[in-house]
């Protein structure tokens, strides 16, 4: 039986964890405040949507009527999260290409093993980013038989079992290239494929990455090619406010396999900054695997047309 001084004690309790569930609500619309702190927010917003999902459900077996206040981190978590949630695969379409796309990450000698299990995928695309010249070379060693055509541009290179034509290196505004834009005659049609490997953000330095994303969205607006992908590490979530000029261009591939589509790190994925965007395309299949020793997960999407 419930005695006045339990009910007491579970209104104080439910108002505390409403309290708490209000703060991340708040919190979590900070999301959408351009720079450090909607990075930042990005980044920890599966953390802060599960926090608030508990603390609601605690705050509801104490006290039902709060179920509303109780409930606001949670709408805001789902809002937020909404251009991370998984699709389902589009009906597939008479022609597709399929691409795939992973940081190997430099130094980590993960080049040849990071090709061996790309191409066991049998994507039409093999793009790799953060390679140095090791790595590169180890890369195009396993995969030049399989993919005779290549075109690689500082630390990222593309291979394809289709022609690469108009090969142009990219530095975005960063002073060097770290990005790359090529044609390849796939059966779906001329694509564009711009590569990006996007600046690393650190606490009080993200300056350059943005400056990257917000150039790859200009040249990418100012591109009229109807089938155009664009890939790579772009060093951002996928609710990264820096991400919204690119979205408003291209649309990003969802995980079509039910999961989160997290890519870093390997061992533990718990963000994705590896992404796929299209214009021109239906999606049939958008995943992530494990290849070689890479710190990243590779990312793979299969893109059709009628």
């Amino acid at each position: 039986m419930s005695t006045p001084a339990i009910r007491r004690k579970r209104r104080r309790g439910a108002r505390v964890l409403v309290g708490v569930n209000l703060a991340l609500a708040a919190l979590m619309l900070c999301g959408w405040i351009p720079g450090p702190v909607g990075t930042a927010v990005a980044v920890l917003l599966p953390g802060l949507g599960v926090i608030a999902i508990v603390v609601t459900l605690a705050t509801l077996l104490l006290v039902r009527r709060a179920a509303i206040p109780a409930s606001a981190a949670v709408a805001v978590f789902l809002i937020a999260a909404a251009p991370a949630m998984p699709a389902f695969a589009s009906t597939p379409g008479t022609t597709s290409i399929s691409i795939v796309s992973q940081n190997v990450r430099a130094q980590s000698g993960s080049g040849a093993a990071s090709a061996q299990d790309l191409i066991a995928q049998h994507p039409d695309v093999v793009t790799l980013t953060e390679l140095d010249a090791e790595s590169r070379t180890a890369a195009a060693d396993v995969l030049e038989e399989s993919y005779p055509y290549s075109y690689a541009v500082g630390t990222v290179g593309v291979w394809s079992r289709h022609p690469l034509t108009d090969g142009e290196p990219l530095d975005l505004g960063l002073g060097w290239n770290r990005a790359l834009r090529v044609t390849v005659q796939a059966p779906t049609g001329d694509t564009v494929i711009y590569l990006v490997h996007a600046a690393s953000v650190r606490p009080g330095a993200q300056g350059a990455r943005d400056e990257m994303l917000a150039e790859l969205a200009a040249t990418i607006g100012d591109d009229d090619a109807p089938r155009v992908i664009a890939l790579g590490d772009f060093n951002a979530a996928t609710t990264d406010p820096a991400l919204l000029p690119l979205s408003a261009e291209l649309t990003r591939a969802r995980s079509t396999d039910g999961g989160t589509g997290f890519t870093w790190p390997a061992t533990f994925p718990v963000v994705r900054i590896d992404h796929v965007f299209q214009r021109g395309f239906a999606v049939a299949r958008s995943d992530t695997l494990r290849a070689g020793t890479s710190d990243h997960l590779a990312v793979l999407a299969t893109l059709t047309v009628d």
